[in-house]
């Protein structure tokens, strides 16, 4: 049944950095403006780094923002920017003088992505929970210190809509998603992460999220779990796990809800052990990849 309840003030200004504020922390971290140099190969760092700064709200793009996006001197980003044309990756409007993805950069997405074992199964066992439970939920995957959406799933009676598509991005460092899938990362892995985390963000890394993200991973570790009710977005509750199978890279589940419906006591006795059951059952029925 819908309620149809329109986003409050808050939600609403919240929302400027993500859809809905979900699953994301607050304040957000200054945009890097320069990768890393040591042991890269720059032009390939840079034209891979242009790929990157489209996204579904940011289709068309100008030399001028792609610039300012990916810290790339205009100047060496129009070069760039003609290469990528010149291979496929890129389509350039002359009236508009913007670029946008062509269908090379678009068929490199889905062949790492879009893997049908996964997408069919998870699809299937999320339709379910998402009626049975009467949430949004959602499949994601890591793309360096992002959680990229993969599929979404809404109950036909849940009372929010989130509009979230595939291709939406969450940042790790600031997402319960993120959050539950550095839990499953190895130490070494996890650690090196965070580390890039908080270089990336500099002086602007807030101790709070810091312990925040410390204390969900150990949730994560205890429960199989972790959870926010609230606590980001007063009407949104969110429940994420990890789903880890061998060969593959590593998922996470995620299930939102309104916290009028999702009391944290549900949260920890039914959603939580539900969605693990659901990462589980992806675990059991995909094949590793050797």
């Amino acid at each position: 049944m819908h309620s149809g309840r329109p986003t409050t003030p808050l939600t609403r200004a919240r929302s400027r950095n993500g859809p809905h504020g979900v699953d994301t922390a607050w304040p957000k971290p200054p945009q890097e403006k320069r990768p890393d140099s040591r042991s890269m190969v720059m032009p390939l760092a840079r034209g891979l780094s242009i790929l990157s700064a489209f996204a579904p709200a940011k289709m068309w793009l100008t030399n001028q923002e792609i610039a300012q996006a990916t810290g790339i001197p205009a100047p060496s980003a129009l070069r760039l920017l003609r290469s990528l044309v010149v291979l496929g990756y890129l389509h350039h409007d002359t009236s508009s003088r913007k670029y946008a993805l062509a269908p090379a950069a678009l068929a490199l997405g889905y062949a790492a992505v879009a893997d049908p074992d996964v997408l069919r199964l998870a699809s299937e066992e999320m339709r379910k929970f998402a009626e049975a439970t009467d949430t949004y939920v959602l499949l994601g995957t890591r793309d360096r210190l992002d959680i990229i959406v993969l599929d979404t799933q809404r109950g036909s009676r849940a009372v929010l809509d989130l509009r979230l598509l595939p291709g939406v991005r969450m940042q790790i460092a600031y997402s319960l998603m993120g959050w539950a899938l550095l839990a499953v990362l190895p130490e070494e892995e996890r650690r090196y992460l965070q580390d890039q985390v908080e270089n990336k963000a500099g002086g602007a890394w807030p101790p709070s999220i810091r312990r925040r993200m410390s204390e969900k991973i150990a949730q994560v570790h205890e429960l199989g779990f972790g959870m926010l009710h609230g606590e980001w977005e007063p009407e949104l509750a969110c429940v994420a796990t990890p789903v880890s199978i061998p060969g593959r890279p590593p998922l996470v589940l995620g299930c939102v809800g309104r916290t009028a419906r999702m009391a944290q006591v549900r949260m920890e006795m039914e959603l939580g052990p539900r969605l693990v059951a659901t990462a589980q059952v992806l675990q059991e029925r995909l094949p590793a990849r050797r």
